[in-house]
């Protein structure tokens, strides 16, 4: 017997057909929607942080994919791809009629596509501080967690011009990287984001996890949305650039309906950096169980 079941001590009856150990794995996929919150679009009032500026109409789908390995149904870490799309654009504030009329005056709108990878780790508080296994229905079916974690990401927004679509970033809507405008550098279209989330997961065979998540990211950026501080002197644009690049950042630095800010004036705020969020549905492959012969 010892021969056969060299490491049974390692070993209980997860159920009838399988044993149960200690560490886990799973591979799986995702559906769901992901938003924004940046300096465009919102509600009514002075534009506020997280979901008091949410414009459900602006929700686009997004999928991934993910690698996890649990210990003790405790802890787990994952690697994850995430790809989506986020959008906002002013003229969701048309009907408003206080002070938030500025931000639909100012008639800004964006998309871009979101790519990003991650490692994110989990805590499943059910399972924290119970010795492994202790009771005869461990482990339950639910679980709920929270989770953390750092992501590398990249961003391009755009706008249409002309029923074109045009990538903001290169030409410098609040003049970033002119010489007038020392402090302001030309934005990265790859950063940081720092996770937080939570999580539900069941336990639907020995075989596949269900879950649904929420993860909210914190950008290290404030140009989600080509949007920060504030318009600059559009004669600067001739000193910088020509052709079709002079005439799209002349059209696109300063779009408002009626001309109420002018240089100088505010176009975004750079208290508050962007941030975007998933909520996802997970369908996952358990790896690590044996078959019990």
């Amino acid at each position: 017997m010892l021969f056969t079941k060299p490491a049974s001590a390692q070993y209980y009856y997860y159920d009838q057909k399988y044993f149960e150990t200690p560490l886990l794995y799973e591979i799986g996929g995702s559906v769901g929607i992901m938003n924004c919150l940046t300096d465009l679009g919102g509600k009514r009032g002075i534009g506020a942080r997280f979901f008091k500026d949410y414009n459900f109409g602006r929700t686009e789908l997004n999928g991934g994919i993910y690698f996890s390995a649990m210990y003790r149904y405790a802890i787990a870490l994952r690697v994850e791809y995430t790809f989506g799309r986020i959008s906002a654009d002013d003229k969701v504030l048309k009907n408003v009629t206080d002070i938030a009329k500025e931000r639909y005056n100012r008639n800004l709108n964006f998309k871009s596509n979101i790519r990003e990878g991650a490692l994110i780790a989990e805590l499943h508080p059910l399972f924290c501080f119970i010795d492994w296994p202790s009771r005869d229905d461990f482990p339950p079916r639910y679980s709920p967690y929270i989770s953390a974690g750092i992501g590398y990401f990249s961003f391009n927004p755009q706008t249409k011009v002309n029923n074109r679509w045009v990538d903001l970033q290169p030409l410098s809507t609040e003049g970033q990287g002119f010489k007038e405008y020392p402090d302001r550098k030309v934005y990265k279209l790859k950063e940081i984001s720092y996770i937080a989330g939570l999580g539900l997961k069941y336990e639907l065979d020995p075989l596949v996890n269900l879950r649904l998540e929420f993860v909210y990211r914190f950008a290290n950026t404030d140009y989600l949305d080509d949007v920060s501080t504030r318009y600059i002197d559009p004669s600067l644009y001739a000193n910088y650039f020509s052709g079709t690049k002079l005439t799209n950042a002349l059209l696109l630095n300063d779009r408002q309906i009626i001309k109420k800010a002018g240089p100088d004036g505010k176009r975004g705020s750079p208290r508050e950096k962007d941030g975007y969020f998933t909520f996802n549905f997970k369908i996952g492959l358990v790896l690590g169980r044996e078959r019990r012969y």
